[in-house]
Order: C-alpha cells, then sequence, then structure tokens
C-alpha cells in the first residue's frame, strides 16, 4: 500500500506557476506509476498527467501540453506537477494517484491510490 498527501496548492493570478507535490509513503514508490488529476466544480474528474516508474515516458491532456510537467524524484518518494501559464480555467482540487505496475494510465478509475487533494485556484 502506500499513502499520498498532495500540497502546494493555493490562489495564484492568471499567468502564474504553482508546484504542486505529493509525497508517498512506503518503501517501494519507485515500482507506482503515478498520476495526476483534477476535478472542478460540477464538473467529473479528468486526467491531467502521468508519468512512468522510471520518470519517463509522460502523458499529459492536451489542455495542459506545453503549460505543464510532471516529474518525480524516487529518491523522496515525491512526484511533482509543475503548471506555468494558469488559466481560470485550470482552477479545481488536484489530486495525485498511484498504481502499481509497469503500464502508465490516464484513466482515474484504473488506479488504486489516491490523495487528499489540494485546492488550485486561479483568478483571471
Amino acid at each position: 500500500q502506500v499513502q499520498l498527501v498532495e500540497s502546494g496548492g493555493g490562489l495564484v493570478q492568471a499567468g502564474g506557476s504553482l508546484r504542486l507535490s505529493c509525497a508517498a509513503s512506503g518503501r517501494t514508490f519507485s515500482s507506482y506509476t503515478m498520476g495526476w488529476f483534477r476535478q472542478a466544480p460540477g464538473k467529473e474528474r479528468e486526467f491531467v498527467a502521468a508519468i512512468s516508474r522510471s520518470g519517463a515516458p509522460t502523458y499529459y491532456a492536451d489542455s495542459v501540453k506545453g503549460r505543464f510537467t510532471i516529474s518525480r524524484d524516487n529518491a523522496k518518494n515525491t512526484v511533482y506537477l509543475q503548471m506555468n501559464s494558469l488559466k481560470p480555467e485550470d482552477t479545481a482540487v488536484y489530486y495525485c494517484a498511484a498504481e502499481y505496475g509497469v503500464v502508465v494510465r490516464t484513466i482515474g478509475r484504473e488506479y488504486d491510490y489516491w490523495g487528499q487533494g489540494t485546492q488550485v485556484t486561479v483568478s483571471s
């Protein structure tokens, strides 16, 4: 099992940047593929980015490609989401997720472990 704790959310103006972190417990973090998802009020949860166990390859939703970067530090048991050029439509609760195995997944229901989420609010 793995426990996930997100941090780094907050309020930022449009065009600004934030870096989210997701700290994982356990000794086998490098055995998990990791993903970031988000859910805006009144909307379904959507995929944002995912990363393989080694750090490559990575995958992004079209809506964030070129603006967001997912990365991980297996020595620190942490996955990051660097978010640049933020837009009001990026406002959501952001969740990290973990799935044991090799395949990098972009569908939320295929992830077994989830954090509690961190709020990101982008003002116009």
